[in-house]
């Protein structure tokens, strides 16, 4: 098996652009919370795909429902109606405030959606185009990689080599409620933020946090837009992440564990905003297709079925707990342990490089993050035998560990 691996990776260097580190290994098949790479190897995966990947590898309800879809219709184009497109709205609809919905491909393009959307606000707002596009984010936060995206992510790893970006951002602290009061303008017309930052190290907004960013939006007529790619549909135990907070946002993006592996994004706009988009304004070619909606559907369904959310909710406390208890034994390698759900992480002392790969080798996939961050993202139907498999690698291996 390991010739098969060689030429792998000879192809990949041959032909695949190498904006990514090279990878440990190569997998080849999953299923449930297990997958295995091109030698037969087993691993727990832990990092679901950064997220995506909720209901685990290959979900027989999810292939089931794919496969007949696509048998029938996968794509035609969106100026046409399609049965699924309005299906998935009124599955959605049920987790948010009376709003629309735009279905997209990606986080990216579903982030790039909430810019747009906060340029015609300003364009409405100030009655001219040009005159107020303000847009307050938050240091350390992750948008994407269009230059949208890029504009509202100030980490100069993500910028660099890329400027001059969007012109309008500016940012200020999480948890600091007057370092954005103090950024309001009367060009400003949105306020932009992940309920938790996953790329920068699992760092959660908190409730008292968020309800005065609420506040000040509705003081001063700005939008307020949230960012769910990572953390919404269920990785925190509850829908979108911002419901721990008991407000209501203007705008939504979300993907990732929306399609359960296939790409779908998606955004929502609060019926008070939503006419600001007309036709013409945006769209998608692929966006919304039958065989995506079908797939999100099939998460969906999957989760009400199988009481996803309150298991998440009800386990993802008790593994905390348990990461918190490795922590307090192992305190000259673990800082603290973050987040809720299943959107958990590991704050290091040091570079987790080496830890993630001794992980690897041992059996469990996990995700690094920010500075010194492991993510601990199991799929929300994992067991409890797999919890504990994955516990008992984490310890050993925090063992090894000089």
């Amino acid at each position: 098996m390991k010739a098969q691996s060689s030429n792998l990776i000879a192809l990949y260097d041959k032909y695949i652009l190498g904006n990514y580190p090279e990878a440990p290994f190569s997998l080849v098949k999953g299923q449930g919370s297990k997958v295995w790479d091109d030698t037969g190897k087993e691993y727990l995966d832990f990092g679901t795909g950064i997220a995506v990947n909720g209901l685990g590898h290959c979900h027989p309800y999810w292939v089931k429902r794919i496969q007949e879809q696509a048998t029938k219709l996968i794509h035609c184009s969106n100026l046409y109606r399609f049965p699924q497109v309005a299906q998935l709205a009124e599955k959605l609809a049920k987790y948010t405030a009376p709003g629309k919905f735009f279905f997209c491909n990606s986080g990216a393009e579903a982030n790039e959606a909430l810019i747009k959307l906060a340029r015609l606000y300003g364009t409405c707002k100030a009655g001219e185009e040009g005159k107020s596009y303000k847009i307050i984010g938050a240091e350390n936060a992750f948008h994407g990689r269009t230059f949208g995206g890029m504009s509202a992510t100030p980490l100069e790893k993500i910028q660099k080599g890329f400027r001059p970006l969007l012109d309008g951002f500016t940012f200020g602290k999480i948890n600091n409620l007057e370092s954005f009061a103090s950024r309001i303008d009367d060009r400003t017309v949105a306020i932009y933020l992940e309920p938790t930052q996953g790329e920068s190290g699992v760092l959660p907004c908190t409730s008292e946090f968020l309800q005065g960013i609420r506040n000040l939006c509705d003081e001063h007529k700005l939008l307020l837009m949230l960012d769910e790619v990572q953390t919404g549909v269920g990785r925190t135990g509850r829908f979108f992440g911002y419901e721990n907070a008991g407000i209501i946002p203007d705008a939504i993006a979300m993907a990732k564990g929306l399609g359960g592996g296939f790409p779908i994004g998606a955004i929502w706009i609060s019926d008070k905003f939503s006419d600001l988009f007309t036709p013409g304004t945006h769209g998608s070619t692929y966006g919304g297709n039958p065989l995506a909606c079908t797939a999100a559907i099939s998460v969906i369904e999957v989760m009400e079925k199988e009481n996803l959310l309150a298991r998440v909710a009800e386990k993802g406390n008790k593994l905390k707990t348990s990461l918190s208890k490795l922590a307090d034994k192992y305190p000259q390698h673990i800082t603290e342990i973050r987040g809720q759900g299943y959107l958990l992480g590991i704050g290091m002392k040091k570079d987790p490089t080496d830890f993630i790969s001794s992980l690897f080798e041992k059996g469990l996939i996990t995700v690094p993050a920010g500075a010194n961050t492991v993510r601990i993202y199991p799929p929300f139907n994992v067991s409890d035998i797999e919890i504990q498999s994955a516990l008992e690698i984490i310890e050993q291996t925090l063992d090894g560990l000089k």
